[in-house]
């Protein structure tokens, strides 16, 4: 039972940190879920993802960790459009 708890815990966690981690490496949210995604698809595939509250955390944690990069993302490519602004002027 504590093993099934721990994988929750890291089920809730790593996959909204990695897709933040891929986004920022590559400026592009997208980019960043198509890799976790990848990620998540290949350890399904090797037999890591145990029940269906695993996968229910992975989608979650997947969900927010786009969310939060989208809105990154989105920061940065403005602030970088209002610098280009202000040195055209």
């Amino acid at each position: 039972m504590g093993r099934l708890i721990t994988k929750i815990l890291a089920a809730l966690i790593l996959p909204g940190l990695l897709v933040i981690l891929f986004s920022r490496v590559t400026y592009n949210y997208v980019v960043g879920l198509l890799l976790t995604t990848a990620l998540i698809i290949a350890s399904a595939y090797k037999g890591y993802t145990y029940g269906l509250f695993v996968v229910v955390a992975d989608a979650l944690s997947l969900t927010i960790g786009l969310w939060y990069s989208k809105q990154m993302i989105e920061k940065y490519h403005l602030k970088n459009k209002n610098a280009e602004i202000e040195d055209a002027l």
